[in-house]
C-alpha cells in the first residue's frame, strides 16, 4: 500500500472550518443548501481509511520469526547480497 495514497484519501476528509450565520430568536430552521451529500465513492474512501486506520503497523506474524531467530543468534545476512541490493537501490534514487 502506498502511504502516499493513505495521505491524499485523508487530506479530503480533514475537517473544514465552516462559516455559521448567528440566529436571532428560538427559530431552528434547517438550512438546506448547507446540508451534505457523500457520493458512493466517499463512502468508498471512508470505508478505506477505516481499513487502513485499523490495520496493524507492524505485521508481527511477519516479523515475530525474525527476532527469534535475531535473538537465537541464527539470523545471518549474506553480504554479497546486502550490497547487491544497496547498490540497486542507489541507483534506483540516481
Amino acid at each position: 500500500m502506498r502511504i502516499e495514497a493513505y495521505t491524499q484519501v485523508q487530506q479530503l476528509y480533514q475537517p473544514q472550518k465552516v462559516k455559521r450565520n448567528q440566529q436571532t430568536g428560538s427559530s431552528t430552521a434547517v438550512d438546506q443548501s448547507q446540508a451534505i451529500q457523500i457520493s458512493s465513492i466517499g463512502k468508498d474512501f471512508q470505508t478505506a481509511k477505516a481499513a487502513v486506520a485499523s490495520a496493524p503497523d507492524i505485521r508481527e506474524e511477519l516479523t515475530a520469526p525474525i527476532k527469534a531467530r535475531i535473538d537465537s543468534g541464527t539470523y545471518a545476512v549474506a553480504v554479497e547480497t546486502f550490497a547487491d541490493k544497496l547498490l540497486q537501490k542507489y541507483e534506483e534514487m540516481r
